[in-house]
């Protein structure tokens, strides 16, 4: 079987890396941009480090700032109505997943309006036309959106999040400069970093699993946990290796799929608004106990990234479980709470484990599974 992988034209990494948006714009001729972001990262100074350089370079731009932590379809549409009033040829998204996101699913219906029922994108769209030519500059160090071909958006009237994968929306140019990154603050961190390390083990261990995506995987792994602890301290080192961490996390997740942590952690942000990056730490270590009779075996090569001890040493059970409890340690020392009490109610178990069994990240759980088998898993974290 072939394995298809796609990654962005072109990325920039490091610090500086911002300063290669206007060059990269002008060498295509693009006159007008919409700069796709939020309200916090405006108030906060964030986003004018980028349009600071567009004013520099005197190319116009209209700033879109109507983005939710977690993107809804009313967003997208207020987006789309953005770019057509600022005549825009280009975007710049400028943020984590939500406003990258809200750029991909705006960039999509602009160049292939027969979707403009944002529903309609949910799954593998059959697009025909790549998205508006993009730059996305990523904010945090979890999402990995800038360089892979998922979205998510929320429905609020059916109280569900739904995920669009498609090829024709990643971003042309990923600029993943950790100078942006520097004002997140210790909670965005730690709870962005858990969603990146998730990204990580969900696709080393998914069905998808190949050669290529394991090499990627593995090494954000790697970087990942030597990483996060310093960057939720704030160091610059910490920073660095968590900003390319969360990128090679995403050049691998993208082409091979995710699990059950993920599909079980969409439920709890479209029901409760909870953080995306909470919910998947809370569940990862869940995951990794539910999934251990299938894929066990592949848990010492990720306690050996994550620098366990003595693993090498120990058998399959074992390894497993030295792997399981470095997870564990990890979120706890960042501040991740260990369950879901006080965020999940009972009576929404039936409709959130529906809800995680339809998801398009499941099908990719090693271990096949059953509403039944979610709902007992979710109970389990009150």
């Amino acid at each position: 079987m072939a394995n298809r992988i796609v990654l962005n034209g072109i990325s920039y990494h490091g610090k500086g890396a911002i300063e290669n948006i206007v060059p990269e714009l002008k060498s295509r001729g693009k006159c007008k941009v919409l700069v796709c972001t939020d309200e916090s990262l405006l108030k906060f100074g964030v986003a004018q480090k980028v349009t600071t350089l567009l004013d520099a370079a005197g190319i116009p731009y209209s700033i879109f700032s109507d983005v939710k932590p977690n993107p809804t379809i009313e967003n997208v549409q207020s987006g789309v109505k953005a770019f057509h009033d600022a005549q825009a040829d280009s975007i710049i998204a400028i943020g984590g997943g939500s406003a990258m996101d809200t750029a991909k699913a705006v960039g999509i219906i602009v160049t292939n309006p027969e979707f403009a029922d944002v529903r309609s994108l949910e799954g593998v769209a059959p697009t025909k036309n790549h998205a508006v030519f993009t730059i996305a500059v990523a904010t945090t160090a979890g999402t990995a959106a800038e360089v892979t071909i998922n979205y998510v958006i929320t429905d609020v009237e059916k109280k569900r999040k739904f995920v669009c994968v498609d090829t024709n929306d990643i971003p042309e140019i990923a600029v993943v400069d950790p100078d942006m990154m520097a004002s997140m603050p210790k909670g965005l961190t730690a709870s962005t970093g858990m969603d990146a390390l998730t990204h990580a083990i969900e696709g080393y261990i998914t069905k998808g699993a190949c050669a290529i995506s394991d090499m990627f995987h593995l090494e954000a792994i790697r970087l990942i946990s030597h990483s996060l602890r310093d960057a939720v301290a704030g160091t610059d080192e910490g920073r660095e290796g968590m900003a390319l961490g969360q990128y090679i996390a995403g050049m691998g997740f993208s082409n091979v799929g995710l699990g059950i942590v993920h599909s079980m952690a969409h439920g709890l942000s479209a029901l409760y608004d909870t953080p995306h990056g909470v919910a998947c730490a809370i569940l990862l270590p869940l995951g990794l106990e539910y999934n251990a009779p299938v894929a066990g075996k592949r848990y010492r090569a990720i306690g050996k990234a994550m620098g366990v001890d003595g693993i090498d040493m120990m058998d399959d059970e074992s390894a497993a479980c030295a792997t399981i409890a470095a997870v564990k340690k990890l979120s706890s020392d960042v501040g991740i709470p260990a369950d879901l009490k006080g965020i999940l109610k009972d009576e929404d178990v039936d409709f959130l484990s529906e809800s995680a069994y339809a998801d398009a990240c499941r099908p990719g759980n090693p271990r096949e599974t059953s509403v039944e088998e979610i709902k007992a898993l979710y109970r389990s974290m009150l």
